[in-house]
């Protein structure tokens, strides 16, 4: 074409000789180019187009010029690839910050609970301590509200023998007075303290006989009461085998009073009431035993079922077959505090098969 246009020269056709895919496609629509004078594209396959242009210098036809053409769209392909890994990126971008939100909104979510959490403990724990120190001064009053009335009468029973006091009965007063005076400085103590301490409840030094203890309040507490040997008596077998304990005597003494007088309280049948007490030991086992029945009505049956921490209720505060007694359902809770809780031995009560009820108390040797 540069020699055609410029130079003036003849276009030398190409030799038949020389194979040409051109030339076939010309040969092929030579007739067809003449007539339309129109491009034409010849697809082979899905990539590669054969063009034939009309060549018309001048206005007059003079043949064609072939051009193969197979397209290159590597170009595109980049651009798409390079499009998706930025989309790529931006969206793991995104979602790593979406991540990190997350992590963020939720590590501040449980943080904030967890403080939450420790204030509600905080106020719970609070308020379990007032309820306990509660508690704690509840029973306190209770108890030396129910121990007033036995100081009092003990108080009497001191008054009575200092009437009484001659140089004939002096060594016996003597004894009981002191016995006497060593309880009611044991309430006045307790009194001091609605939790006193161990050492005050459990030591060596303390050396209780506990068969002793039971003859003094039956014979000097209970029998000194005016016409008591008409309204109840008292039947004991003591074992002398009873080793004694490392208890306070006179927590001992707030134990058995209020037993003994919960058996001449409520179980009388007749106009006598019947109390046994007897102790044993069991040396094989190392443990004690000591047992207050009585041959009456007995224990309601639902005052002997046990509730979720399996304390019989009888033992619980408040709980009494008087039920016209406000102050009453004292005795046997007290008891039942002092045995277990400080004194570590063991308590029950049941019926009698014949009549009557039974409370036991278990004393562990170690």
């Amino acid at each position: 074409l540069h020699s055609y246009y410029f130079e003036r020269n003849k276009i030398s056709p190409v030799p038949e000789s020389i194979p040409s895919i051109g030339l076939d496609f010309y040969k092929q629509y030579r007739d067809r180019l003449i007539r339309t004078e129109k491009t034409l594209s010849i697809p082979q396959g899905s990539n590669v187009f054969h063009v034939l242009v009309p060549f018309v210098p001048k206005g007059e036809y003079a043949g064609a010029i072939y051009i193969r053409n197979k397209p290159d769209f590597a170009f595109i392909t980049l651009e798409i690839i390079a499009s998706y890994n930025e989309v790529t990126l931006i969206f793991a971008a995104m979602i790593l910050l979406g991540l990190l939100a997350m992590f963020y909104i939720s590590s501040f979510t449980v943080k904030e609970r967890d403080e939450v959490q420790k204030l509600l403990f905080d106020e719970s724990q609070k308020y379990l301590k007032e309820q306990i120190h509660h508690q704690k001064e509840m029973q306190f009053t209770k108890r030396i509200y129910h121990t007033h009335h036995k100081a009092e009468k003990i108080m009497g029973f001191i008054k009575e023998d200092l009437r009484t006091l001659s140089k004939d009965n002096i060594e016996n007063v003597k004894y009981r007075v002191a016995r006497y005076a060593n309880f009611i400085s044991r309430v006045i103590y307790d009194m001091k303290w609605y939790e006193p301490p161990v050492t005050s409840i459990r030591n060596q030094m303390f050396q209780t006989n506990l068969n002793e203890v039971i003859r003094f309040i039956v014979n000097n507490i209970f029998l000194r009461v005016a016409n008591a040997s008409e309204i109840y008596n008292f039947k004991l077998s003591l074992d002398d085998h009873l080793p004694i304990v490392n208890i306070n005597e006179f927590v001992v003494w707030e134990i058995l009073e209020p037993l003994i007088q919960n058996s001449i309280d409520h179980s009388a049948t007749q106009d006598t009431v019947e109390v046994f007490i007897e102790t044993r030991y069991d040396a094989d086992k190392r443990t004690g035993k000591i047992v207050i029945a009585d041959h009456g009505r007995g224990i309601p049956g639902e005052m002997l079922e046990t509730d979720e921490d399996g304390i019989k209720k009888i033992f619980l505060e408040n709980v009494s077959s008087k039920s016209d007694s406000p102050n009453s359902g004292f005795g046997c809770y007290i008891a039942y505090e002092i045995a277990k809780q400080r004194c570590n031995w063991d308590i029950d009560a049941s019926n009698l098969p014949a009549a009557g009820c039974q409370i036991s108390i278990t004393i562990p040797y170690n």
